[in-house]
């Protein structure tokens, strides 16, 4: 069975938390608030719906990533699988929360500009030519 994948475009509501577990992974946890507008011809106007606001959480690399280039009010593009889980609050309440987990994430360019900077591959990844490993004659015919 296909997971349910979801890309949104949206606002960061804040930075992205940063936390490491206890194995050494790092997690960010951050929210996108993404607003659908129409034009109402009648009107001649712009009108707001209802505002979505949807949790994400990245892992590894990409929540080091996200807490260190991203910050409050940021515009994101988000692609990856919504989880649903459970969770006890300090209470003693079942709860359960919908996520998005964050498969990959960027900065949206329609209202802004951005440089990419490369960070050495992940361990297993030497040799693929999108890592900052791999050599220049790796790379398309050895042009950069």
């Amino acid at each position: 069975m296909k997971e349910t994948t979801l890309t949104i475009v949206g606002n960061l509501t804040d930075a992205p938390e940063l936390r490491y577990l206890p194995s050494g992974a790092g997690r960010a946890g951050f929210t996108v608030a993404s607003t659908p507008r129409r034009f109402d011809r009648q009107q001649g106007t712009w009108t707001d719906g209802d505002a979505l606001f949807l949790r994400c959480v990245a892992w590894g690399p990409l929540a080091d990533h996200a807490a260190e280039s991203l910050d409050k009010g940021d515009r994101v593009v988000v692609a990856g699988r919504l989880r649903q889980r459970s969770f006890e609050t300090a209470e003693g309440q079942r709860r359960q929360v919908i996520e998005l987990e964050v498969d990959d994430l960027g900065v949206s360019l329609r209202y802004a500009t951005a440089r990419p900077q490369r960070t050495s591959a992940p361990a297993g990844r030497a040799g693929d030519p999108e890592s900052a490993e791999a050599s220049a004659e790796e790379l398309v015919g050895g042009h950069e």
